[in-house]
């Protein structure tokens, strides 16, 4: 069988790593395998984070929920759990936005949940 030489498609490859970690510092940037090893753990870092920045939005969200409950004489617990009770079907992320921007409007829903405690 005929020997293949790799010429091109290694200078594919590197070149799409490097191009991948332009701008990190030092070798991280320009030599191929500190590049890889940078292009693997960033990779690995970014699919970890995007699970990690979706907890952390739910836990700023339930913050947020929690004052304005307690603005109203409720905690957390009680004003999801009247609002369960009251069909009311909206996420933590809009009664947080609620919560944040319209006061007059996250009052009316915690009287509805302390009407359906």
């Amino acid at each position: 069988m005929a020997r293949v030489k790799t010429g091109f498609t290694r200078r594919r490859r590197h070149k799409k790593v490097l191009a991948l970690t332009k701008g990190q510092w030092g070798t991280r940037g320009r030599l191929f395998r500190r590049s890889n090893e940078a292009m693997l753990k960033s990779l690995w870092y970014s699919y970890r984070d995007r699970k990690a920045r979706r907890r952390d939005m739910r836990r700023l969200w339930i913050v947020r929920i929690n004052a304005g409950a307690h603005q109203h004489g409720l905690n957390y617990s009680r004003f999801m759990y009247g609002l369960k009770r009251a069909n009311v079907e909206l996420d933590r992320k809009v009664l947080a936005d609620i919560a944040v921007r319209d006061a007059e409007g996250f009052a009316r829903l915690a009287a509805l949940s302390q009407q359906h405690q």
